[in-house]
């Protein structure tokens, strides 16, 4: 049965971010203004960019990256530039860094990042990966991203669409990693958008990999994600089974959560949520309206179905 504490949780979801787009246009021939104002060239930009390649500790050891020469990454001060000075958002959104395939420029149209944060909000028990009924999930997920337009319009903001899976979920219960991904439509907007997630569950949180890109790049991003789940471990002693009852903290919710997307608001995640329009080269902000809706909705008719089996 789902927690009140839970539901309760879920439901606040829908006050703590509003859902907001900035424009991010950055070809390869443009210019990029540096916070301290100084104009540089879209190659002098990347070119000031410290790449890193190989393995790659996250900041606090959290994890590791094990870069195969296709990846390259930036440390959280680069990945910040890139968000806020190339592709124009509001600063403020802190991350561990971001990936980004070696033959692309990020500044270009083809450009597509993955942005990597860590919570730590307590161990998630993964009881409910085999009773998860991903199509209900995703119907309510759907119902309340349509019912949170209103308020996106209110704002002054264009309507969205998840029109389905990209990928269905799957969870490794050996790995206890969780991917998949939603295809998203905005208005206005002829290009859907990938969100392909990866969720690595760890003793006491979860690290979190997000990549958003155009669905005519499915095919590649598809592939390349595949390999950020093999190469992204956490160190000794933050793995799942590193887990101790005895001190460490349980979270308070379970996969379906993690894959309805209504928590991270509040587990921050990002601090501030976004889904990466590459098509478009803009960074929108997700409905949480919407999402934290499909959490309490899903929950609640699993509250019911628990309710009458007992009766």
């Amino acid at each position: 049965m789902f927690k009140k504490s839970q539901l309760a949780a879920a439901l606040s979801l829908a006050m703590l971010l509003t859902p907001v787009s900035y424009s991010a246009d950055a070809p390869a021939s443009s210019a990029v203004a540096s916070e301290s104002g100084k104009t540089m060239s879209a190659a002098e930009f990347e070119a000031s960019l410290k790449f890193q390649q190989g393995k790659i500790t996250l900041p606090g050891g959290i994890a590791t990256l094990n870069l195969p020469p296709s990846f390259r990454y930036l440390g959280p001060d680069d990945a910040e530039r890139v968000l806020v000075d190339a592709w124009g958002n509001p600063p403020g959104a802190k991350s561990l860094g971001m990936l980004f395939p070696a033959d692309v420029s990020p500044l270009s149209a083809n450009g597509w990042g993955v942005i990597i944060t860590y919570s730590e909000d307590g161990h998630i028990k993964d009881n409910d990966a085999d009773s998860i009924k991903y199509d209900e999930l995703l119907k309510d997920m759907q119902e309340s991203t349509v019912a949170a337009n209103e308020e996106r319009k209110k704002l002054g903001y264009d309507a969205m669409t998840l029109v389905g899976w990209a990928e269905s979920p799957s969870y490794d219960k050996t790995t206890h990693k969780f991917y998949w991904a939603k295809e998203l439509a905005v208005e206005k907007t002829a290009q859907h958008s990938l969100n392909y997630n990866i969720r690595v569950l760890g003793r006491k949180g979860v690290l979190v990999l997000n990549a958003v890109a155009g669905m005519d790049q499915i095919g590649q991003v598809r592939q390349e994600m595949q390999n950020v789940v093999a190469f992204t471990e956490f160190t000794k002693g933050n793995s799942y089974n590193d887990f101790d009852s005895s001190t460490d903290k349980v979270a308070e919710y379970g996969l379906a959560a993690l894959v309805a997307g209504g928590v991270a608001a509040k587990l921050g995640f990002f601090g501030k949520i976004f889904a990466l329009l590459l098509a478009a080269k803009k960074l929108l902000f997700v409905g949480i309206v919407a999402i934290g809706g499909a959490v309490a909705k899903f929950f609640g008719r699993k509250k019911n179905d628990t309710d009458s089996n007992q009766a």
